[in-house]
């Protein structure tokens, strides 16, 4: 943001900006409207949805109505607990207090709109189920599968279906869990007939569904449509407007091509995703090793709030971090999250010299902070053929053949016997003999002493549950793979810090008047840590309903009781 635009001549007057569309900037003109202010929500994208709508859509907030009203009701103390281990003292408390006391209500606002309806993605575990109020059965919930014919002529402004199965097939989180079975459950072999029901009833009713975070954005949007609350697509922010003392009092804007001023009497929320798409700001600040991108993030966050908090003196944190994702890179240029892939038995994961480095089915953050903090970039996916037979990998179905461009561009390599995919890949076959030898002797104990695979609930979500340790089976069955993972990421984790309330502050500890952020421009709650599926989502969402609620004048507070209060009416909240 270059320098500070002149005062005069507004061309529109809101209460509360939003700058971005995604799920936590949504969420955050839901709170503004119900709190009585007029909100505006502007995107610099074509489509709305920001990295939401790219993502599985879960949500994780504890004690959520979903939740609740399967009798699943977990105590503060617990969850406090699990996310104090988790930060590890990193974050403020305050910070996490809020996020624990306001999440239910955050969730109690959006269930008040006929859209807003979710499902518990049981047994989907929290990411560190063994640490002390984690839990097995998960805390996630996921937006109900959602027609986006409903949105009529909204839906040319929905982001594309880049997870569409063929003939219009959706799945959700649960379903492809089943999915990934089909080869080895009679739940798989199931949930393949239910998914052959669904294409042949879409060919019928000609419907275009939705899931996961699609569905969550879709019904978002529905949401604020029913609310009167704009959304301005192709709207970039090119600045921040000030007064003398520093207060943010709108922002200038640029939509189709032309210049726009808003003025927002209430405060601006950014809420504009990370940097994960700027090629300098990777080379700035992230570790070496994870500076290429490979990034599943929305293409339009280049780190455009950040940079524009920053310039008003606004402090960074976790800007070294992001939400990391091992992944193969598509030879068509897409990334490939590795979610599921890694908890398959008859495979393991290697460094560069051919020895494994940490538990494969492990936290998708813990696996690449690990892989980073050994330089084992890239790393290679190793498996036999019973496990290319038996398990979906980086959306090729079982049994299926990896397209010649896997191997034409050196992804995939294949060989008779592990020494020679050793060769081919670059890496000394003793070494990587050895560790094959190593793992299928722990493989046929069912157990792992060097990393301990299989041990959580989470590691086994994704498992074979045919197996005694769902993870675990020997690699002996030739032909061998060797697939390339990269580091990847869902976005990155740094940002500006912001207080309880949502509010920028500045390395004094003083807020930035009117500036709010929230999801990947903050530093996030979750400190390098994830708690589990929708940790992204949940915050995003939970500090967007605050910080609207700041800037409507409502101060909420917490308690030791996990009781929530306000404080009323305060006036513009600029003025405390």
């Amino acid at each position: 943001m270059d320098g500070v635009p002149d005062r005069d001549g507004w061309d529109q007057e809101v209460d509360f900006l939003v700058v971005g569309s995604g799920g936590g900037g949504m969420t955050a003109a839901l709170a503004a409207h119900d709190a009585g202010l007029r909100a505006l929500v502007v995107d610099k994208g074509k489509t709305f949805g920001g990295s939401t709508a790219l993502s599985g859509g879960g949500i994780w907030i504890p004690n959520n109505p979903t939740l609740r009203a399967k009798g699943h009701h977990d105590s503060r103390e617990s969850i406090r607990s699990y996310l104090l281990r988790l930060t590890a003292g990193r974050v403020p408390e305050a910070r996490i207090d809020a996020y624990i006391d306001h999440g239910p209500a955050t969730m109690e606002l959006l269930g008040r709109s006929r859209w807003m309806r979710f499902f518990w993605v049981k047994g989907y575990s929290d990411y560190h189920p063994e640490y002390e109020g984690g839990r097995p059965q998960g805390r996630s919930v996921e937006a109900r599968p959602f027609d986006t014919r409903k949105l009529g002529e909204l839906e040319r402004d929905q982001r594309p279906n880049t997870m569409q199965g063929p003939l219009g097939l959706w799945v959700t989180a649960k379903d492809y869990h089943d999915l990934a079975m089909v080869k080895r459950t009679w739940r798989g072999r199931w949930a393949a007939v239910v998914a052959a029901w669904r294409v042949a009833s879409n060919l019928v009713r000609r419907r275009h569904m939705a899931t996961g975070g699609r569905a969550l954005v879709a019904r978002l949007r529905m949401a604020l449509r029913d609310a009167g609350v704009p959304v301005w697509l192709r709207t970039a922010m090119t600045g921040l407007v000030t007064d003398d003392d520093g207060a943010v009092l709108g922002a200038t804007l640029e939509r189709e091509g032309e210049p726009v001023r808003v003025r927002a009497r209430r405060g601006v929320l950014l809420a504009t995703g990370g940097f994960e798409h700027n090629t300098d700001m990777r080379d700035k600040y992230l570790p070496e090793g994870a500076r290429e991108n490979h990034s599943a993030g929305a293409r339009q966050n280049t780190g455009d709030g950040i940079r524009a908090g920053e310039a008003l003196g606004a402090e960074l944190a976790f800007m070294d971090d992001a939400w990391w994702m091992p992944s193969v890179r598509h030879p068509a240029g897409a990334v490939i999250p590795l979610v599921s892939e890694r908890c398959i038995p008859r495979s393991l994961i290697v460094s560069g010299e051919g020895g494994r480095f940490t538990n494969e089915s492990a936290p998708y953050v813990n696996f690449v902070h690990d892989q980073l903090a050994g330089g084992h970039v890239p790393a290679w996916f190793v498996m036999d053929a019973k496990a290319r037979a038996r398990y979906p990998f980086a959306q090729v179905l079982p049994g299926a053949p990896f397209p010649g461009a896997f191997y034409e561009q050196g992804i995939v390599h294949t060989a008779d016997t592990v020494a020679e995919l050793a060769e081919r890949i670059g890496v000394d076959p003793e070494a990587l003999t050895a560790t094959v030898e190593r793992f299928n002797t722990a493989a046929r104990s069912g157990t792992d002493p060097d990393f301990g695979r299989g041990e959580s609930a989470y590691d086994r979500y994704y498992g074979d549950p045919t197996l005694p340790n769902p993870n675990l089976d020997v690699v002996d069955e030739a032909p061998y793979y060797a697939v390339r993972i990269e580091v990847g990421d869902l976005g990155t984790k740094g940002g500006l810090v912001c207080d309880e309330h949502g509010r920028v502050l500045r390395p004094d500890g003083s807020a930035v008047a009117g500036l709010y952020a929230t999801g990947n421009t903050s530093a996030p709650v979750m400190g390098n840590e994830y708690a589990g599926p929708g940790a992204t989502i949940g915050p995003s969402m939970v500090f967007g309903h605050l910080a609207a609620r700041h800037a409507a004048g409502i101060i909420e507070h917490t308690g030791d009781t996990g009781e929530t209060g306000e404080t009323g009416e305060t006036g513009d909240p600029r003025g405390g």
